[in-house]
């Protein structure tokens, strides 16, 4: 990616970025130090990144089909949420639901992962949708996926592998 600084006698504090095609236009006052801005360059540079891969594995995989199919089949399409996506904020957790606001959230960490273990952490948070807690009635429902405890498994191998405190609770 290409950078162009543009330095303003105007702008006092705040520096912007925008990105147009691959060329990333930095606005910034006119003193700002050049190792400073060098720094906010850097973190521009991974929000942009971040959005690019939000957007390039929501436009890749089709969640919404995913969901669909889950839900027909293991919870007879009771289920009706506004949204799912992948978002890249997450570390900490690889899936979290909003069931007030019927929201689901993946980490960009799934989609690195096989099919049938996305599928375990969809069908996790579709229960959340049901049962906003980890009670009996919750893991009942997530263990009708047969392959939950492979899943869990395979999810605590990678937390190890990467020592990582990814939560898959």
């Amino acid at each position: 990616m290409k950078v162009e600084i543009k330095r303003s006698k105007r702008r006092k504090k705040t520096i912007s970025a925008r990105l147009d095609g691959d060329i990333m236009y930095v606005y910034a006052p006119v003193d700002t130090p050049e190792k400073e801005l060098h720094k906010i360059i850097k973190n521009f540079e991974k929000r942009f990144a971040r959005r690019n891969l939000k957007r390039e594995l929501n436009k890749e995989h089709n969640l919404r089909e995913v969901f669909n199919k889950l839900n027909k089949k293991y919870f007879d399409g009771k289920i009706k949420i506004k949204s799912i996506e992948y978002v890249t904020v997450q570390q900490s957790k690889y899936g979290c639901c909003n069931y007030k606001k019927k929201t689901i959230r993946l980490s960009h960490y799934i989609a690195q992962m096989p099919d049938w273990v996305r599928d375990y952490v969809i069908i996790h948070e579709m229960a959340h949708i049901l049962q906003p807690n980890h009670s009996k009635a919750f893991w009942d429902m997530v263990y009708r996926y047969k392959l939950a405890e492979r899943a869990r498994g395979f999810l605590i191998a990678k937390k190890m592998e990467d020592n990582q405190e990814l939560d898959i609770e």
